[in-house]
C-alpha cells in the first residue's frame, strides 16, 4: 500500500480548469487498477492533494436542488461568479477567494476501503485544525462538513464537503472559510439547508485575515496523522 501523498498548491485557479485536473488525476489512478487487475504485474497506485483557491464560483452536486441557487445568470455575472453543475455528492456550494478548498484524490485501497470513514476523517482533520484556534467545531448529524454550535439556534456552518469515489478512488473534497466574504453565501440556500447560517475563521476569530498558510499547515498535520500518510511536496504542474 502506497501511503505517499503527493501535495501540491495551486494558488488561484479557475475551477474549471481545476476540476478537468482531478479528472485527469482521477483517471490515472482508475485506469492503472484496471491495468492491474487485468495484467500479471502490480503497478503501485498514486495518491494526490491538491490546495486551491477559486474565483467566486457556485456548484451543484448530482443530487443537489438549482432552487437553491437564488440567482440567474445576468445576476451570477453581476457578481463576477461562474455556476457548474458538477458530479460530487451533495447539493450547492459556494468556492471564493479567502477559503482553503482541498481535494484529496486518493486510492482508498492504500488507506482503508471506507467512505462513510473517509468523510468522518477528512471533518476530524478541520476540527482538530480549528480547536487549535480555540474553537469547539464539530458534526451535525445527517449533515456534512464542519459546524459551530450545533443544535442552538446560532448552528452554523464553517467547512462544507462533497466528495466522488468510484473503484475506491476519491475526487473532489472540502472548503473550508478561513477569510470568505459571506456575503456570497446570502446568494444560495447553503447545501439545501434551510434556517443555518454560513461562518468563517476570522469572524469568529474577530480578525480581519487569517493567514491561510498557516491553516494549511495544521491542516496537512492532522491529515497526515489520521491517514498514516506521507506528504511528498510537489511543484504545481496545473
Amino acid at each position: 500500500m502506497n501511503k505517499k501523498v503527493a501535495l501540491q498548491d495551486l494558488g488561484l485557479k479557475d475551477y474549471k480548469e481545476t476540476w478537468d485536473y482531478q479528472e485527469l488525476l482521477f483517471k490515472q489512478i482508475v485506469d492503472l487498477k484496471i491495468k492491474n487487475r487485468r495484467t500479471e504485474g502490480f503497478e503501485e497506485t498514486l495518491n494526490h492533494f491538491l490546495f486551491v483557491e477559486h474565483p467566486h464560483v457556485y456548484t451543484l452536486g448530482k443530487s443537489g436542488d438549482i432552487d437553491n441557487l437564488l440567482v440567474n445568470e445576468a445576476q451570477l455575472k453581476e457578481n463576477n461568479a461562474t455556476f457548474y453543475k458538477i458530479n460530487r455528492g451533495g447539493d450547492i456550494t459556494y468556492h471564493g477567494p479567502g477559503q482553503i478548498v482541498g481535494y484529496p484524490i486518493l486510492d482508498l485501497d492504500n488507506f482503508f476501503t471506507d467512505i462513510h470513514k473517509y468523510l468522518r476523517f477528512l471533518e476530524e482533520m478541520v476540527i482538530l485544525t480549528l480547536a487549535e484556534y480555540g474553537l469547539k467545531a464539530e458534526r451535525s448529524e445527517g449533515e456534512t462538513g464542519v459546524w459551530l454550535d450545533v443544535g442552538t439556534p446560532f448552528a452554523r456552518k464553517i467547512c462544507a464537503m462533497g466528495v466522488r469515489a468510484s473503484r475506491w478512488v476519491t475526487m473532489h473534497g472540502f472548503a473550508l472559510n478561513v477569510n470568505a466574504n459571506l456575503g456570497y453565501f446570502d446568494l444560495m440556500i447553503p447545501c439545501g439547508i434551510r434556517g443555518k447560517s454560513v461562518t468563517s475563521l476570522n469572524v469568529e476569530l474577530g480578525r480581519k485575515e487569517v493567514d491561510m498558510d498557516e491553516v494549511k499547515e495544521k491542516l496537512l498535520h492532522h491529515f497526515a496523522k489520521l491517514f498514516e500518510a506521507e506528504l511528498i511536496h510537489q511543484k504545481t504542474e496545473a
